[in-house]
């Protein structure tokens, strides 16, 4: 079937470029997608590749980049081939936030942060920046964004794709658990990874550090977060649901009652998730400070499937209503 649409088309190029450029390289398909992205932004193919194959790649460069092509499209396009090169790749953690899921997290996002004049952003799990470029593309304003990867493919991807869609995302090839070095910052977004931390030299520093064996690295990594926080900065995290029932739920509840407010708990659809074991939940968490505010009721609720718009909409209503009322926030 012929590509249609702007996203279409784009998808279609950058996975021809992408197939290319592995089939002559030792690349995998997504270090071959960070290549064709990058000869996207030069509007030139800059890979040493057969001399026919450049030629062709060059001529679809010129006739078949879509003109005009929005952030957003340009998000999905490669939202698309993303998916598709996780599906060969083995690593655990090559995993894409749900679209849905990105565009919601960025709703609340820009309802947090209306009544700042200038926005600090960070993740500290960026991936491919799927989920950051989502949030930013829903922001009203500029936002000064720090963005810290481990995976060095995914590190590429996330500098692509955000200069495609033309932010300056300042980016850090590090463990953002081990070392973090970005400044305070207004608001942290993120899709958390889950598992066991490996390095138990580093996990001692911290207060979440488990009891016996390895420690969680979704815990250790929202404990970091907090520390990187302003003072009455606030977090939007992308969680597993049983993250309340494991063993060091208990640790993990008491450092939040010490360091931040539970503003709101967000269940994702179960008909999202293969069983209900993967289920995810979207926290909303604001860090103790003079303008920190303690709703006198958190925003708790399980949002309907994202394909039933009305039910949906209604939800967005009654969040609107919670904002308005707990946070002052219109």
């Amino acid at each position: 079937m012929e590509p249609t649409t702007k996203v279409e088309k784009l998808y279609a190029l950058i996975d021809d470029m992408a197939v290319t450029i592995q089939e002559h390289t030792d690349r995998t398909y997504l270090e071959s997608l960070a290549e064709a992205g990058e000869n996207l932004f030069q509007g030139k193919v800059v890979q040493e590749i057969p001399e026919n194959h450049k030629d062709k790649l060059e001529k679809q460069l010129q006739e078949e980049t879509p003109e005009e092509i929005k952030r957003e499209e340009i998000r999905k396009a490669f939202q698309l081939a993303v998916i598709k090169g996780m599906k060969e790749a083995v690593q655990p953690h090559h995993a894409m936030t749900p679209d849905a899921v990105a565009l919601f997290m960025g709703y609340l996002v820009q309802k947090l942060v209306k009544k700042k004049e200038h926005v600090t952003l960070l993740d500290p799990a960026l991936g491919t920046a799927n989920l950051t470029t989502a949030v930013l593309n829903q922001l009203s304003k500029e936002a000064v964004t720090y963005g810290v990867e481990a995976d060095e493919t995914l590190l590429k991807l996330a500098f692509v794709i955000s200069n495609l869609q033309e932010y300056e995302v300042e980016l850090f090839h590090q463990d953002s658990i081990e070392q973090l070095s970005v400044p305070p910052v207004d608001v942290i977004v993120s899709d958390l990874p889950v598992g066991y931390y490996p390095k138990e030299h580093v996990a001692e520093n911290f207060e979440l550090k488990a009891k016996k064996g390895q420690s969680y690295v979704h815990h250790l990594m929202i404990e970091k977060a907090v520390q990187s926080l302003k003072e009455s900065g606030y977090m939007v995290l992308l969680i597993p649901n049983f993250m309340f029932e494991s063993e060091e739920a208990s640790a993990l509840n008491e450092y939040i009652k010490k360091h931040a407010i539970t503003l709101g708990l967000l269940q994702l659809p179960s008909s999202m998730f293969k069983s209900e074991q993967f289920g995810k939940s979207i926290w909303i968490l604001q860090k103790k400070g003079k303008e920190a505010v303690q709703p006198r009721q958190a925003l708790l609720a399980e949002l309907p499937s994202f394909t039933r718009q009305d039910a949906l909409l209604d939800m967005v209503r009654q969040i609107d209503k919670w904002f308005s009322d707990e946070l002052n926030i219109d």
